[in-house]
């Protein structure tokens, strides 16, 4: 404790008088009193607490603030400073002049903070001390975590769906979820047939997530609520609403007919057309000639259609021939893809290799096939299509349909392709356990799939496997079949992250 001694108008020190305790020499001031007798005589720090208690919430790393309301704060930030100085009673009656943290151990539970306040007392004495103030932080789960853990309270429902086969798109989705954070406040994630419903305990926090599958998927989505309970004395209602969030049941790799109505809408392309990429719209190519254009999901549920062919329906044949087809012959209207040769290409099945039974067809696959490549595509003549849209170009256009559309080449082994795979994805703990072998099999393709598409590996993360990596050191490299993609881990990967 110390007072602030005066001085001269000429900056020496004034005459020096005796302490009236205890006769020591001493500045003047108004008390009259040395140091150590003001020190026994008054306590500028009494009435505040000396040692607190503070609440946090491990889970969501958080402060109580007061009932029912909790911040967050780092360690030794303002934040933190300004929250325990808020906890201090009777800080307001002396002024604060100074406060810094005191280093402790982070898991010693303990935040010191060492305070400088000053007060005047005894006819204008204007006293200086610093004391330490030490906070205990005692371990609370806020109410928000604990309905977390409890996994049966929500308050909104976000019920993602698709029409389709398979999982591929959910593949997708799960992995864009995961790179951004954008389910971290879901309190319970249930997968069910068709879809995932994502549970949240507020509005604002499922709104979200619709947001952001609106713009990474295309989507369309309805919202309903439903009346839990009103209170009729001061007019407050509780509510449960429910976020239906419909994705387009269009994916890579499917055989779709157009609309004639669409078809013309984007500059009269080809009804028949090849997804080669789902993002936030729909990327479609006419195989026989080049022609692209990107499908939004407001242009898609104007004209809803159906694949005519998915990733399930396709057939294995072996190239016989190719012939790429020269620039002077190509149709030139509208935009074009820079990164496919078309080509004329004579096929046969696997099954009857050997045989007389060719087929001619055109690809878009001219820069990856060669004769003797297999390669997976749709036979048009021996598949049972059911699809309105289809019947009607049938009808129209009987002498323009293709006997085999060409999707996309075929590396040969699964089996040895995933033996070779020395990366891996992270996955989100589902309430619900996937359903068997099936989903693995779409799963294995789904990251087939990464490895083709060096469009689609941009919007994923990807991690190495480090016991995957060891264990392919003592593989024989004779084993691996030579025409499989050739993607080292380095190669795939810009900013690799070691898990």
């Amino acid at each position: 404790m110390e007072y602030l001694e005066p001085t001269g108008s000429d900056g020496e020190t004034t005459a020096r008088i005796l302490c009236c305790q205890c006769g020591s020499a001493i500045s003047p001031n108004p008390s009259n009193m040395c140091v150590a007798c003001l020190r026994t005589h008054v306590d500028i720090t009494e009435g505040i607490p000396k040692q607190v208690i503070i609440y946090f919430c491990k889970r969501c790393e958080r402060y109580q603030q007061q009932m029912g309301q909790w911040i967050g704060a780092e360690l030794e930030s303002s934040q933190l400073m300004s929250f325990c100085l808020k906890k201090l009673k009777s800080l307001n009656k002396v002024n604060l002049v100074d406060a810094t943290f005191v280093w402790t151990e982070p898991h010693s539970k303990r935040i010191k903070i060492k305070l400088t306040v000053q007060k005047e007392v005894m006819g204008g004495t204007i006293l200086q001390q610093t004391f330490v103030v030490e906070f205990v932080v005692n371990g609370h789960m806020c109410e928000d975590c604990h309905r977390q853990e409890a996994k049966d309270f929500w308050k909104a429902v976000v019920q993602v769906r698709q029409k389709t086969d398979h999982k591929k798109t959910f593949f997708y989705l799960e992995q864009l979820l995961i790179k951004h954070k954008a389910h971290d406040k879901a309190v319970n994630v249930k997968a069910i047939d068709g879809g995932i419903d994502f549970f949240f305990n507020r509005k604002d926090d499922a709104k979200k997530l619709v947001d952001f599958l609106m713009s990474v998927i295309p989507c369309r989505y309805i919202t309903s609520q439903q009346l839990i309970s009103h209170d009729t004395h001061n007019n407050t209602y509780n509510y449960k609403y429910t976020f239906a969030v419909e994705i387009v049941p269009i994916c890579k790799d499917d055989v779709v007919c157009l609309p004639l109505q669409t078809a013309q809408s984007i500059g009269n392309i080809g009804q028949i057309c090849i997804v080669i990429r789902v993002t936030n719209q729909v990327y479609l190519i006419d195989p026989f000639t080049l022609r692209t254009f990107e499908l939004t999901a407001n242009n898609y549920f104007r004209h809803p259609f159906r694949p005519i062919c998915s990733c399930k329906q396709m057939t294995e044949f072996i190239v016989m021939d190719i012939d790429l087809i020269r620039e002077d012959t190509k149709v030139q209207i509208g935009r074009h893809s820079d990164k496919h040769l078309l080509a004329d290409i004579w096929i046969v099945r696997s099954s009857e290799i050997g045989s007389d039974n060719q087929k001619h067809s055109r690809t878009h696959l001219g820069h990856l096939l060669k004769p003797g490549d297999m390669c997976l595509g749709f036979d048009i003549n021996g598949a049972n299509i059911n699809e309105p849209n289809f019947d009607k170009y049938e009808r129209s256009h009987s002498d323009k349909i293709p006997d085999v559309v060409i999707v996309k080449k075929f590396f040969g082994d699964k089996v040895t392709r995933n033996r070779r795979r020395e990366w891996k994805l992270r996955r989100i703990e589902l309430d619900k356990a996937s359903d068997g072998s099936s989903a693995n099999r779409e799963y294995m393709d789904f990251m087939e799939d990464l490895e083709e598409d060096p469009m689609l590996r941009q919007n994923v993360n990807i991690y190495a496997d480090k016991e995957r990596m060891e264990s392919a050191m003592a593989v024989d490299l004779d084993e691996l079949e030579a025409d499989a993609p050739k993607i080292t881990l380095q190669e795939m990967l810009e900013d690799l992250v070691i898990d």
